[in-house]
């Protein structure tokens, strides 16, 4: 889709995405179609992308691959990188299958743990580790509206800026365990209940991201 002008509470700008060099860099057919046009791509974009994917408009690999140009944006080796993911004989089926339960209404907790696990386990890609397949979870899994813990993002900026409250990721800069991952959203749950936040779990993430959230009171 093209750019949404108007960004998330909290989502300081778009992502610079360059579709056209994006798709000739990847499996034939693992580009969406009319995506990232406008060369700005806000976090909605990423989430019109999702909802064509859990339409079966979009294939899982064409959906991990909108999200991975967002995730890397400028970079210059996130092209090749995300080849080196996608071209895997079984990427399609260990998407498939690990994202599987993403597609429904409401997606539980317990749910969202096994698609982690699965994707640092049985379904994994070489090559995509939990900053980049947090970020497919998140944009698969997340239900504006509901609250509860939501999927979210743990990269390095994140887990380094998390508080000791939060669980142990600042401990690590990578390949955090699923019960990491689960101590970080149910921390991040009750953060959204804070004002600032209206009860949006990925508020307090760009928080992190940005460097601005600070403690209650």
């Amino acid at each position: 889709m093209g750019m949404s002008n108007l960004g998330l509470p909290g989502e300081p700008q778009a992502i610079t995405v360059a579709s056209s060099r994006w798709a000739s860099h990847l499996p034939p057919g693992a580009w969406p179609d009319a995506f990232a046009l406008s060369g700005q791509v806000w976090r909605a974009d990423v989430f019109a992308l999702a909802q064509r994917w859990r339409s079966g408009e979009v294939t899982s690999v064409q959906f991990a691959a909108g999200v991975l140009a967002w995730g890397y944006g400028v970079r210059g080796y996130g092209p090749h990188r995300t080849n080196r993911i996608l071209r895997h004989d079984l990427a399609a089926d260990h998407l498939d299958t690990a994202l599987a339960g993403l597609r429904a209404e409401l997606v539980p907790l317990a749910t969202l743990l096994d698609c982690y696990e699965q994707l640092r386990s049985t379904a994994k890609l070489k090559g995509l580790g939990p900053a980049f397949f947090t970020k497919i979870l998140y944009f698969a899994g997340y239900r504006r509206g509901h609250g509860g813990p939501q999927p979210l993002i743990l990269d390095s900026v994140v887990a380094a800026r998390l508080p000791p409250e939060a669980g142990a990721a600042p401990r690590f800069t990578s390949g955090w365990w699923t019960s990491t991952w689960r101590d970080y959203l149910l921390w991040a749950a009750e953060q959204a209940d804070r004002t600032e936040y209206g009860g949006e779990p990925d508020h307090v993430e760009m928080d992190l991201f940005c460097g601005t959230w600070r403690p209650a009171g």
